[in-house]
């Protein structure tokens, strides 16, 4: 069968996609960058090759206007580690990299301003290619296909550089581009052993071809020629491959006898077949009752992904065997049996027009209630209507791309009891015995409900081929290895008991959720626990807590154990903001019985496909290399979830997810939860909230372009008009020429004074360093800065109009101090009390300006959030906060007294100046007034 719909998608991709990845994987040329940011959403991946270079690489444009690339270079020349046959390390092949660069563009192109970017390569790991650059964008010609950019760089790109590309009219999809190379390979790494050694910067001149998302790059150096090849995938695009296989809503052939009101009560198995056609359409849990003239349901989907198009079939097939004189219909979608979301139609012969294709949008809207699901929603099970209802049990079947699986032998009924086999392969990456390591196995499920709410869980693998056993470097943590002994588990054997669980869910009132546990978690844990969720009738926010006490399951992956036991303990604020993102706030103990804070970012695109970060900060300090006892390791990793109904061509709530970290820590980690409460309501709660709540519910063709039913995405606003009205208005606010001089003298003379006690106090300070409260002081002065940041924001997020207003002061504040803590540390360069070279000394070699200890960003941090709040609300004690977190980190011997009274000074007159200039101009007021579903930003002006 052929898809001309396909081939319309492919080629229309040409122009949109019309940026190009460099070598590395950031748009621009052949090693230079520009200026363009590729289309909001792009996500790009792909392998180049430049003498001695070869990348594998991933590239996303996570907001309109910020591209992030990551990629895994090896290096030819350089073994990774050792050429001695038969010592580890010696199968690890060339030297190997990961580098993470971004691109943020400042100002986007118009009719005679080019486009202006600013990027940096290597932010973290090893720092190998780090470089800073700012770069100029401008496209000409009738046609708008000659592109040419000028830039600057620092270290990579090192000195000027350019670039210029040409697209043929008349043969789409070929390019010519040339640019200058201003990198200086011979500082590259270890260069005299390799080809880059050899090189020289100067002119390269390449030839280009796009086809839809496929691309190639072929181009001439000086001495070499380089190639890159590259997919690129618009994951703001909702869907990929036209639904041609999505079975159609329910259409009876021969229409259903209904029943009077009086006949449905008498026979209890009245329901019987409705329920059966609703099993037929891959609708579980059914549950079914007449209610006067109001028919209720409650129900579940596994297969359709929108909670509002699986309820208009629901509606459909309820309307076809209603008994007469049925008025209205509740249908309440529940997971796990857990009410969700209610659906009120309170004119049934509204509803019959409308999925009939009579009537407006508009006019159903008004006879339609969507709402958060309560007690009185719950509909109990009718034993005869289900005793009668026709066994929709399957005998083990044969499926091709299920539930995220590229085969599964599978059997299922209509209460989600369930067997499935399916293969499974992992891959494991950067072990020094060996580069790439992977796992294949068959992995068995058995689910089963038990009663309401109350469900088993288990998980068997058998594992076929795998190499992860063949690590043979131990883990040398310092702290319990938790995850770091992967090895070990991979050897322990062949057939596992991976999961065991009974999970019991409830609902003990409308907007909150429980889920109790126990059981074998995972591989590694097993144990009891539980979690409550709560969901506030602001979709904004939910929050969540989670308490487990985990044993470590033994090697052989049956009923063996290990001596390790910890309790984990996490709160958990789940805030959506702008552009479909979403931040996770989690706090708490960790699995090493750890304690601190995990921040995940995630965006969500128009396809579904979401793409994500995490970072965790915790008081584990994890030295094992990368990490150093100055400078811990704090886990981190990237990760991706794609929902397979873009990629295929019928519906499915399938997704295909994968993560990856730099290391395989022990720090900052979490155990597997036998059942997420947030990850249950999530989609749903979603499509409630996107628009009217009713999505693409009639499956109408006049209402496929509706905001409900497209989702486009919204246009990109526009922050300076509002930044610079806050800037005129603490411009306008701001003191005297004679109080700027008296304030600078009385800083200056407070932060002479302080100095005084340098010496003295780090002399105290280091005779105690190794003490718990030394210890537990200088984590409280690194930490809470940062949680009083976040408060600030989640006033921004959550609080009332004036308490909003103080939140941007004080994120303003912040940033302001950063700033001229930043100059201030550049200017200074002082060596940190750790580094053992006195007061006022300079910092030593190999240590960062940027890093140096005068004055102390957390200190500013802590003083610049803190102010607005204490001066708007008449609450001096939370300067004793702030001064608390800023003696922690002389406590800890990262600062000198005088830095943190130097940082104070600096986050106190930020936050001063700007509370002042801001919270109560007579003349002009900024109001920014987040609400469930937008932003509403007001400016007022009197004369």
């Amino acid at each position: 069968m052929k898809y001309p719909g396909l081939g319309m998608l492919i080629f229309g991709m040409a122009n949109a996609l019309a940026a190009t990845p460099t070598v590395h994987g950031l748009s621009g040329y052949v090693t230079m960058p520009s200026a363009v940011v590729e289309q909001d959403g792009t996500f790009s991946m792909g392998y180049s090759y430049d003498q001695p270079y070869g990348s594998l690489w991933v590239t996303s444009t996570v907001l309109p206007f910020l591209q992030v690339n990551g990629r895994y270079v090896s290096v030819s020349g350089i073994p990774g580690f050792t050429n001695l046959e038969g010592q580890y390390g010696s199968n690890y092949g060339r030297y190997k990299d990961k580098v993470i660069d971004v691109k943020l563009r400042l100002l986007e192109e118009r009719s005679w301003w080019p486009a202006v970017a600013v990027g940096a390569t290597d932010v973290q790991g090893t720092a190998l290619f780090k470089g800073q650059f700012v770069v100029a964008t401008k496209t000409f010609g009738a046609a708008n296909n000659i592109e040419a950019s000028v830039g600057y760089g620092n270290k990579r790109p090192d000195g000027a550089f350019a670039g210029l590309r040409w697209r043929s009219v008349k043969a789409p999809g070929w390019s010519v581009v040339a640019e200058y190379d201003a990198n200086d390979y011979t500082r590259d790494f270890r260069s005299g052993e390799t080809a880059a050694g050899t090189r020289g910067n100067g002119p390269v001149l390449g030839l280009e071809y796009r086809w839809g998302w496929l691309g190639a790059q072929v181009a001439r150096h000086r001495d070499h020629f380089s190639a890159n090849v590259f997919a690129s995938v618009p994951l703001s695009q909702r869907e990929f491959i036209p639904k041609v296989a999505e079975p159609g809503y329910y259409k009876p052939k021969v229409a259903p006898v209904r029943l009077s009101a009086e006949q449905w009560r008498a026979d209890p198995r009245s329901a019987a077949p409705l329920i059966s056609a609703l099993v037929k359409q891959n609708f579980k849990n059914v549950r079914v009752v007449q209610d006067g003239t109001t028919m209720k349901i409650s129900l579940t989907n596994t297969r359709i992904s929108e909670m509002g198009r699986a309820v208009g079939r629901a509606s459909r097939t309820a309307l076809a065997f209603a008994p007469l004189g049925t008025r209205s219909l509740h249908i309440t979608y529940t997971r796990l049996e857990q009410p969700i979301t209610t659906y009120e139609f309170i004119d049934m012969g509204v509803l019959a027009d409308y999925l009939g294709g009579l009537g407006t949008r508009d006019a159903f809207l008004k006879t339609v209630l969507v709402r958060y699901a309560n007690a009185d929603d719950k509909v109990e099970a009718d034993r005869a209507a289900l005793a009668a209802a026709i066994d929709e049990q399957t005998g083990l079947e044969v499926h091709a791309g299920r539930e995220g699986n590229v085969v599964q032998l599978s059997s299922e009924d209509r209460e989600n009891n369930r067997v499935r086999f399916a293969p499974k392969l992992g891959f494991f990456f950067n072990d020094p015995s060996g580069a790439l390591r992977y796992d294949l196995a068959v992995a068995a499920n058995y689910d089963r409900r038990l009663g309401s709410g109350l469900y088993l869980s288990s998980a068997f693998r058998l594992t076929l081929l795998e190499s992860i056993s063949g690590v043979t470097q131990n883990s040398n943590s310092l702290l319990p290895h938790v995850r770091s002994d992967v090895a070990e588990y991979a050897r322990g054997g062949k057939l596992k008991l991976n999961r065991l669980m009974v999970n019991q869910y409830f609902s003990p009132a409308e907007r909150w959720y429980g889920r109790l546990s126990g059981g074998f978690y995972e591989e590694m844990y097993r144990g009891v626990g539980g979690q409550v969720l709560y969901l506030p009738q602001d979709a904004r926010w939910a929050a969540d807590f989670a308490v487990d006490a985990l044993q470590q399951r033994g090697f052989k992956g049956w009923l063996d154990k290990r001596d390790y036991r910890a309790v984990t303990a996490l709160g958990s604020l789940h805030y959506r903001l702008p552009y479909n993102m979403e931040l996770t706030a989690r706090a708490g103990r960790f699995l090493a019985r750890d304690e601190g804070v995990r921040l995940e970012f995630k965006r969500r695109f128009r396809s579904g496909v979401e793409v994500g970060a995490w970072y965790a900060k915790t008081n584990g300090n994890d030295i094992t290399s990368p990490g150093t006892p100055a400078s811990p390791y704090h886990d981190k990793g990237i990760f991706m979830s794609i929902p397979l109904r873009s990629m295929l061509a019928a519906d499915t709530q399938s997704t295909a997810s994968f993560a990856i970290s730099p290391w395989t820590r022990d720090v900052g980690q979490m155990v597997a939860s036998p059942g997420d409460l947030y990850s249950m309501v999530e989609q749903p709660r979603r499509d409630m909230y996107n628009y009217d709540g009713l999505g693409n519910f009639g499956e109408r063709r006049d209402e496929q372009n509706l905001p409900a039913v497209s989702q486009p995405d919204l246009p990109a606003p526009n922050p300076w008009p509002a930044f610079r009205m806050r800037l005129a208005q603490s411009a306008a606010g701001s003191p005297p020429l004679a109080d700027w001089v008296y304030g600078t003298g009385a800083a200056a003379g407070a932060v002479l004074a302080s100095a005084l006690l340098d010496k003295p106090v780090d002399k105290y300070v280091s005779k105690h360093a190794e003490t718990r409260l030394a210890r537990s002081w200088g984590n409280f002065g690194k930490n809470m800065p940062i949680a009083l940041l976040a408060t600030s924001g989640v006033a921004v997020a959550m609080g009332d109009g004036r308490m909003q207003n103080t939140g941007i002061i004080s994120l303003e504040a912040v940033a302001a101090s950063l700033g001229v803590a930043a100059v201030g540390k550049y200017a200074v360069d002082r060596a940190r009390p750790y580094e053992n070279r006195g007061p006022w000394q300079r910092a030593g070699e190999g240590q960062s300006r940027s890093n140096s200890s005068f004055p102390s960003g957390h200190s500013a941090i802590a003083f610049a959030a803190v102010t607005p709040f204490a001066q708007e609300y008449d609450a001096p004690w939370l300067y004793g906060v702030a001064a608390v977190s800023a003696m922690g980190r002389v406590a800890g011997r990262q600062h000198w007294v005088s830095d943190t009274v130097a940082g104070g000074i600096i986050g106190y007159a930020a936050g001063t100046l700007l509370w002042k200039g801001q919270r109560d101009n007579s003349k002009s007021q900024l109001s920014v007034v987040p609400g469930p579903k937008e932003i509403s930003v007001s400016y007022q002006a009197r004369f």
